[in-house]
This record gives C-alpha cells, structure tokens and sequence, in this order.
C-alpha cells in the first residue's frame, strides 16, 4: 500500500512539474536576469528530484516557492490548490482559489478555471450552498460549462431538489450532446413517489408521462405507475404497468409480480394471468414464473399434477427453492416419495454443476476448480473453496 501511495503523489505532482518546468522555459526566454531564471531553474529540477525520490511534501513546497517567486502563474497557482485539497488541505486550497477568481486582468478562460477550482473546494468541504452559487455563477459566465453543470446535478442531486437536477441535466444534454435520458427518468420517478406518497396522483402521472417521454425504456417509471394505478383500484391500468416492466425488463419480475398476480385477482382473471405466466417462463429464466404457475395449477387441478409439472420444469431450471416447493407438493399429495427422490437427486446434480465450487474472496471470481492465481483480478492465494462445497 505505501508503494502504491508513493506512486499515487508521483503521478499527481507531475503535472505540476511539468506546468513549473514551462514556466522555467518561458521566463529563460523573456528579458528576466539569468540569476532569476536560474534560480527558478534549480528550483525547479530540485523539486523534481523530491519527487522521483518519493518526497513529495518537500516537492511540494518547492513547487509553491515558484509560485511565490512569479506571481503570474496562475496555472501552477491553481494546480497546488488541487493539491492542498487532495491532501485534505481544503481550507488552504479554498483561500488560493479564492485569490486566483478575484484576481484582476484574468481571461474568461482563466476566470472559469478558478471558479470551477473553487466550487469543487466547496464540494470537498460540504459547503454545498456555496458550491451552489459558484457553479451558478460560472455557468452565468459560460452557459456551456459542461463540469459546473455536471457539479451543480450532483449538488441537486444531494439536496434531492429533482426540479433543478432535471434542469441542469437537459441543460447539460444540450452542451455536450451527453444522452441525460435515463438519469433524468431518475428524476422524475423521484417526483412521482414524492408525489404518490402526498396523495398527489395527477401530479404523480405527469412526472411518470416524463419520465417515460425521457426514457421510454424506464423499469421505474412502470413500477410507480403499476402501483399508483393499483392503489387507485385500476387494475386494468396496473396490469398494463406491471406487464410493461416485465417485459421490458424480465429481471425485474419477481420485484412486480406479487402484485401483478393481486390485481388479477381482484379482476378475476385467472386465464390471463396463466397465459402471462406461461409466457414469462419462456423469456424468464428464474423460478418465480414457474411457482407462480405451479400455485395455479395445485388451485385448479390438485396437488398431484402440480407436483409433475414443478418436476418436469426443475428439470431444465434447477432452484432450491423450487426443490423446498416439490418437496411440500409431494407431501400435500401423498406421491411415492421415492420419485421425488430421484427428481430431487437428478435437481440437485444440476445445481452442483453450475454452481461455482471455489470463490475469490478479493473479487468474487466464481470458479469450478481451484486456482492458485485469480484468472479475474491476478492476486494469488485468494481464492478458497466455499463452505458449502468444502467436505468437513
């Protein structure tokens, strides 16, 4: 970790150096005193030389002592603020950056560089009101400052204001031609459940028709409307909803379909709601489907034939869960155990075989069999047999 670390600060103030060592060019080019271009130049090649020797607070005292000794370099100036708040120095860099926006004769350029250095201070600080207000600011400046509106999102974001985070999300869209689609559906289902939970229900499906406009495609925007509608008692409406998740999505199914399966039955439905599972087990390769279904099928034609549809369906989709449930239908139906047992031996084989008998407890890498190095992050020793695959 401290090899890493000390790496870290060598790449981080290279930069810095780099600005430094320009700054040496340019002003050995100008009319300055060769003492002073050679003091600058010692200087400099000094604080390099802390660096490649892995003391980077003596480099970055020297590379400050540049800045002291030229006034206008405001490139280094604003890149040591960058480095007091890395450090944690954030009160310092606050106080440089400070200086730097309230410096007379800057460019708009240079303007818009120390507001945005700024307003990051007050990030890294939790001053997100005033982080506010210079991202407004800079982006009153240049209304195309894609990293201000960038900041201000996340700021609204935090503050939960969704109004103002769809705003700088469009507006940042439009400078960049960034997609903002999906994050902005984000949003508006934000103010569709702040509204649902307020009884606010037109209020609610106008944010859930903007989201939608925003990404058609958004799961979330059809959970809210499937519940909304639901509790409105428009079952048909939620049905459409939820049935609209589910496929758009099918690994969303198990979070809709308790209360898909509760509005059909409120409708009475039964023969739509065993065509639209019989559908999902083709597209969905979970067990929810299927003992969906098997529910079904005990409830209209018994215990037994549920049994033989659950065994033959295991067969392809082995779960243990589905093995707890051909264990309760085999009892219920009083079957011969002994088939079930062979069904369960065949499930349970199934399931050995897909399942991952060793674990990287660095990266979670699954594998069959055992590897001294990790085929997936490359650390070494890391992987070790799961408890439930290890024979005691």
């Amino acid at each position: 970790m401290e090899f890493i670390n000390q790496w870290f600060w060598l790449f981080l103030l290279l930069p810095v150096a780099a600005v430094s060592g320009w700054i040496v060019g340019r002003r050995g080019g100008e009319q300055h005193s060769d003492t002073q271009v050679s003091k600058l130049s010692t200087t400099y090649f000094r604080g390099l030389n802390y660096l490649l020797n892995e003391q980077p607070d003596k480099a970055i005292e020297l590379f400050l002592h540049i800045a002291e000794m030229d006034k206008d370099t405001f490139e280094t100036q604003v890149a040591i603020g960058h480095l007091f708040r890395r450090r944690g120095e954030v009160d310092r860099a606050i106080r440089l950056h400070q200086a730097l926006a309230q410096r007379p004769g800057l460019s708009d350029q240079q303007k818009v560089q120390a507001l945005l250095a700024l307003g990051e201070d007050y990030m890294r600080s939790g001053l997100l009101d005033r982080a506010e207000t210079v991202f407004s600011d800079l982006v009153a400046l240049d209304t195309r400052a894609p990293l201000a509106l960038r900041h201000l999102i996340q700021i609204y974001q935090a503050e939960r204001e969704w109004a103002k985070a769809i705003e700088n999300a469009r507006r940042y869209e439009e400078a960049t031609g960034e997609p903002m689609g999906k994050l902005v559906a984000q949003f508006e289902c934000e103010l569709a459940e702040r509204h649902r939970e307020a009884g606010e229900g037109d209020a609610a499906r106008a944010a859930i028709a903007r989201a939608y406009e925003a990404d058609p495609n958004s799961v979330r925007a059809g959970m809210i409307e499937g519940r909304l509608e639901m509790e409105a008692g428009n079952e048909a409406a939620a049905i459409r909803a939820f049935e609209r998740v589910a496929r758009t999505d099918p690994d969303y199914l198990p979070e809709v379909l308790p209360q898909l399966l509760a509005c059909y039955e409120r409708v009475a439905d039964g023969p739509g709601a065993r065509a639209f599972l019989a559908e999902m087990c083709e597209h969905y390769r979970g067990i929810a489907p299927v003992l969906a279904l098997t529910r079904m099928v005990e409830a209209s034609e018994g215990a037994e034939t549920a049994r033989q549809y659950l065994a033959r369906q295991l067969k392809d989709r082995p779960s243990v869960r589905g093995e707890a449930a051909l264990i309760e239908l085999t009892l219920a139906a009083g079957a011969d155990p002994l088939a079930t047992l062979h069904d369960l031996k065949h499930i349970t084989d199934q399931l050995l075989v897909r399942n991952p008998s060793y674990r990287c407890n660095r990266c979670g890498f699954g594998a069959r069999s055992h590897h001294w190095q990790c085929p997936s992050c490359k650390e070494w020793g890391t992987i070790k047999p799961l408890l439930n695959y290890a024979v005691v």
